[in-house]
């Protein structure tokens, strides 16, 4: 079956699959670079096949033999963010359905856009370096060539030689470790993952890390200065991952375990297979964010099981996948809930698109790729647009529990392949085949191409979203004179996730006088709260209502981590108050080396700071 070409690779799968990756590397602490071989398994998809396309991205390539035969190879003209195509010429012709191994050997760059390499200083332990890589959407190709598409999926094995103190892990199941027989200073981690994945999701860690069980099949993984506090935090894992067996079928992968990072890692969680990446900043005392756990196991299905074809199709991913952590929370925490967080991810798309602007093309749920940076275009769209489209649908065609019927049963025909939005449509239409008059009723173009918010809000229970709502009215509407009936008691038995909505709200309105934020410091103390989702909004909410005092406090959470989540709209909040502009810019220069290079390019465009 012809894949629809991918805007965002330059790799013809049509012509050839990669099937099977048998990856030999060495990591280089002092080079800053991964070098070794990658041996592919692939597979002619038409008669007289001679050559093929892969993607890369800053790499060099020594050697290509197709069979053990030399191979010709050249690069294509480099583009400004795809990277450069590998061009491979076969010292023979495949025939349709032929199978060949086609064995590279490379060198990636120091300035890998996958790849972040620590000094000790770096790192909690200060004693080792770290590395960690981060290949979503197209960043696969700057560490070795592949075809870089979600459209192709394979299977790997992997061995790794790395310094003997520090620990490597892979996005597989691992399957032992020897000394290294060329250097003695050094040893060789294996790994194998016999589920055909995308490329996005390989993934490689190395460090001091050290585990803990938390659960028969889930290990956590972090610097001993973390590792005992992230057991506490992920304890419910565990229940996490059987209510989402219950709901969408059986966990394929083997183990789960999850890898706590260091804080510049740019996002909430990645969902490498076997081998959940998460941020520190998760790390709240209380469990209260777990439910970025929720999200990557959930992925375990969609996304990682049943994959988008292209980016267009991210929705596809993320929208399936926040509707499943969803439930997963309405199980454990009660229905309330699932619809608070649902009400919290309508706020979080209309801030989206408050920021991106509500004609901008970029914020459709099926969006034109073609020459787009998929860092660029990265936002909370998919995610909620996409998860407001399956909610919508669950209160048209019958209720939670109907409506997983329909989401368990995608996946089972989907699962090991990639999809379009197309095809899940159809699907749709033919699993609720009695029902074709009410989902005709659906405005599906403007769901699917339009920009700016939904045509449709869902319906949601305000049990919980209530207090929050009246809150922040009292605050919006408050004269001077009104300031003092605020105190302390106004937050009993709310709890961080009302605080986090309360703080949302407030943000999606004018900024407050800056009486008002001063006098919310006073009976409520934000400042104290650590709670990294509590924190950012209140940090936005005082640099947006132009209060000094927190232009320091901001600041320091816009770099002492790198969730970009919190980092983007922190710089860029305090770039636009004129009081903190030079600062903010002088203090993202000093911290740009240590960024990682997808936040640093972010910022620095945000920042007008373009190299």
């Amino acid at each position: 079956m012809a894949a629809a070409a991918d805007p965002s690779s330059f790799a013809s799968p049509a012509c050839c699959l990669t099937r099977h990756l048998h990856l030999r590397c060495r990591v280089d602490f002092g080079a800053r670079a991964l070098r070794g071989a990658a041996a592919f398994t692939v597979r002619a998809e038409r008669e007289a096949l001679r050559c093929l396309v892969l993607d890369t991205k800053d790499l060099q390539v020594f050697k290509v033999t197709v069979n053990g035969q030399d191979a010709k190879f050249g690069f294509g003209e480099k583009h400004k963010f795809k990277g450069t195509p590998l061009e491979i010429t076969l010292p023979f012709e495949l025939r349709r359905g032929q199978e060949a191994i086609i064995e590279i050997s490379f060198e990636s760059s120091p300035k890998s856009s996958a790849l972040q390499w620590f000094t000790p200083e770096q790192t909690s332990g200060k004693k080792h370096p770290f590395l960690f890589s981060q290949c979503q959407a197209t960043h696969c190709r700057a560490i070795l060539p592949c075809q870089d598409t979600p459209a192709v999926k394979l299977t790997y094995y992997a061995e790794v030689s790395v310094p003997k103190e520090l620990v490597a892990l892979m996005s597989a199941n691992r399957d032992g470790e020897m000394p290294d027989p060329e250097d003695s200073s050094r040893k060789i981690y294996r790994f194998r993952q016999n589920v055909p994945i995308p490329c996005y999701l390989i993934a490689l860690v190395v460090g001091a890390l050290q585990s803990r069980q938390i659960g028969p099949r889930t290990l956590v993984w972090a610097e001993k200065e973390l590792v005992d506090k992230s057991a506490y935090e992920f304890a419910e894992t565990e229940a996490m991952l059987q209510t989402a067996e219950d709901l969408a079928g059986p966990y394929v992968w083997g183990q789960y375990d999850l890898l706590v990072l260091p804080p510049s890692f740019p996002y909430g969680g990645m969902e490498n297979p076997c081998l959940t990446f998460v941020t520190p900043t998760l790390l709240a005392g209380d469990r209260s964010l777990s439910n970025v756990i929720a999200h990557e196991i959930s992925h375990s299905w969609t996304g990682n099981l049943v994959t988008n074809k292209t980016w267009e199709h991210f929705w596809l991913n993320e929208g399936h996948t926040v509707y499943l952590e969803r439930r997963i929370g309405g199980r454990l925490f009660g229905e309330q809930f699932r619809h608070f967080q649902a009400l919290g991810g309508w706020r979080e798309l209309q801030n989206t698109i408050k920021t991106l602007g509500d004609t901008n093309p970029i914020t459709n749920l099926v969006p034109d790729l073609n020459e787009i940076d998929l860092d660029a275009a990265y936002s909370s769209v998919p995610y909620e647009k996409g998860f407001a489209l399956l909610f919508h649908l669950e209160q048209l065609l019958g209720g939670p529990d109907v409506f997983m019927g329909f989401l368990k049963a995608y996946i089972q025909q989907f699962a090991y392949k990639s999809v379009g939005t197309d095809e899940w449509k159809k699907f749709l239409y033919s699993y609720f085949k009695d029902k074709v008059d009410i989902l005709d009723k659906v405005d599906w173009n403007s769901w699917m191409h339009a920009p700016g918010m939904p045509p449709v809000k869902p319906t949601y229970d305000m049990t919980l979203a209530n207090a929050c709502v009246a809150l922040s009215q009292r605050w919006i509407k408050a004269k001077e004179s009104d300031l003092g009936s605020f105190s302390s008691a106004d937050l009993k038995g709310m709890s961080s996730h009302q605080l986090i909505e309360f703080l949302g709200q407030l943000l999606l309105e004018a900024p407050l006088p800056v009486s008002h934020v001063k006098r919310m410091q006073q009976v409520y103390d934000f400042n104290a709260i650590t709670n990294s989702e509590i924190r950012f909004r209140w940090l936005r909410l005082c640099i947006q209502s132009k209060w000094e005092e927190a232009i320091p406090l901001a600041l320091k959470m816009a770099t002492d981590q790198g969730r970009m989540k919190f980092t983007r709209p922190l710089f860029r909040d305090l770039y636009n108050f004129d009081k903190s502009r030079d600062l903010t810019v002088k203090t993202f220069l000093e911290h740009r080396a240590c960024m990682h290079p997808v936040t640093s390019m972010l910022v620095g465009k945000d920042l007008k700071q373009d190299q």
